[in-house]
């Protein structure tokens, strides 16, 4: 390995390197996300794939759901939907993310992720019945009601 060095005025330049390789180790930090909030991107992204046509705007759409829901930045909202991919393609099945949401969030809170869901079933202006099905399984598995399911969606396909 051959080092090079640059004198300035008799002196090493190693520290102005050094700046600029400091910065961008900064750069490349990621940001923690809690599992909750990884948990709900998984099961946006997955309802995005429930009817098999995933396009770039329900990407969009989830990202906007996720960036309002959180209260985060738009540049932070697209990184938690690339964690929230990653964590989705390396997993086996739903379960382990339903069931942190289903221990950490109160009722209320999980309704709201009920809430997103039928918002993205909706986004592209079509209700297919694997987006249902997902939206009432995924319910199901947080413990909440049919009738509270059904209340949201009347609620999100009148607005």
């Amino acid at each position: 390995m051959i080092n090079f060095y640059i004198f300035v005025e008799g002196k090493k330049m190693t520290s102005f390197f050094n700046f600029f390789k400091k910065n961008a180790e900064e750069v490349t930090t990621q940001i923690e996300f809690s599992s909750q909030e990884i948990a709900v991107g998984v099961l946006l992204i997955e309802m995005a794939r429930a009817d098999f046509q995933q396009d770039e705007s329900e990407n969009q759409s989830i990202i906007d759901l996720l960036q309002k829901h959180f209260d985060l930045t738009p540049e932070n909202s697209k990184l938690l939907f690339s964690q929230a991919e990653d964590n989705l393609n390396e997993s086996v099945s739903l379960h382990e993310f339903t069931k942190d949401l289903h221990d950490n969030l109160d009722q209320d809170q999980k309704e709201e992720v009920i809430t997103l869901l039928w918002k993205l079933a909706i986004s592209d202006d079509n209700l297919d019945k694997y987006e249902d099905y997902l939206v009432r399984k995924i319910a199901d598995l947080l413990y909440v009601s049919n009738s509270i399911v059904l209340k949201i969606k009347h609620q999100v396909f009148i607005k």
